[in-house]
């Protein structure tokens, strides 16, 4: 079994690493496939980042690489990525491993926590939907999930900021944190930290609930006539054992799929609740890189999110394997 278990986990890695070089790839990519380059800004003298004297433009262009040819850029790319070097902002001049820094934690605290909350949330609902199948409670919460399901992120947001941060101010209009504000203790500041959360937190979570949600409904309903169910019930078991340890615990595994499967449009829906209720994260940072075609903040912003989507899809991935001796078998 521990053989079979090391089998698997270095056959993940191993896999991931080819994606790895498959996301460095397109990452390099990817940005120099849009309209426009940190040139065109650099000489747009309407674009903050404009510089009047061309020899400067020039020697910018050279020190950044982008003079040379594709394919002696993306060779430049890898080794910069080897040495652990993101870089240096065109547009900030500042190491885009700072400012990286400076916004990650905010998108992995939005991110992480809509993950969790909406995957406790749907689990929880969709086992309680599906023991009361065909039920006005049922019925209610499936339309409920079915109109967050088909709402974009971004127009949740701004109903929230509408109406709970303008009509009726309870919570910050926008932000990570009250501006110059000092805490007379860690708590005080955590709750500050928490008022301006609330709002994208809930935005987010409502936009992951759905699918969720259906597959752990289904996934029970297809199991409440199985024999075990059946001899559980013989044996006179409480119904909130029932529910979760027996029909539950079927649905566990293919929740945790979808799980890794949202962890992606968990970080490229937090990009447009950033911006709508200006949380300092990685979306800010990635929406003025792309104003002004700052390649290397651009192609760090985007490996380093990628990154954290395929170590929460790892991490998944080994505790399915554990979960079910069944992975790796063969």
């Amino acid at each position: 079994m521990a053989r079979r278990g090391r089998r698997v986990a270095l056959r993940s890695a191993l896999l991931y690493l080819v994606t790895v070089l498959v996301v460095v790839t397109v990452v390099f990519a990817l940005p120099r496939t849009m309209p426009g380059d940190p040139l065109t800004a650099l000489q747009d003298p309407d674009n903050d980042v404009f510089v009047t004297d061309p020899e400067v433009r020039g020697r910018l262009l050279a020190y950044y690489g982008l003079d040379r040819p594709l394919p002696v850029q993306y060779v430049h790319y890898l080794g910069s990525i080897a040495r652990g070097d993101l870089g240096w902002s065109i547009s900030s001049n500042a190491p885009v491993s700072g400012l990286i820094a400076a916004h990650l934690p905010w998108t992995l605290l939005l991110t992480g926590s809509a993950l969790v909350a909406a995957s406790a949330v749907s689990f929880v609902v969709g086992v309680s939907s599906a023991w009361h199948r065909g039920q006005r409670r049922d019925r209610a919460l499936v339309i409920t999930m079915e109109g967050t399901r088909a709402v974009p992120e971004y127009a949740v947001a701004s109903l929230l900021l509408i109406a709970f941060a303008v009509l009726i101010p309870v919570f910050p209009l926008a932000g990570a944190r009250t501006p110059f504000a000092t805490y007379a203790s860690p708590l005080a500041e955590l709750a500050d930290i928490g008022r301006h959360l609330a709002l994208p937190l809930v935005a987010l979570t409502l936009s992951l609930l759905g699918s969720k949600f259906l597959l752990v409904r289904n996934t029970v309903i297809s199991s409440l006539g199985a024999d075990y169910m059946v001899a559980a019930r013989a044996k006179g078991l409480p119904e909130r054992l029932l529910k979760y340890h027996h029909a539950g615990r079927n649905a566990l595994l293919p929740f945790l799929t979808v799980v890794g499967i949202q962890a992606g449009f968990a970080v490229g829906g937090a990009v447009f609740v950033e911006s709508v209720f200006a949380y300092p994260g990685m979306g800010s940072l990635i929406l003025r890189a792309v104003a002004v075609r700052d390649y290397p903040v651009l192609e760090a912003t985007f490996l380093v999110l990628a990154m954290v989507v395929l170590a929460v899809n790892l991490g998944l991935e080994l505790v399915y394997a554990r979960l079910d001796p069944r992975v790796g078998a063969e």
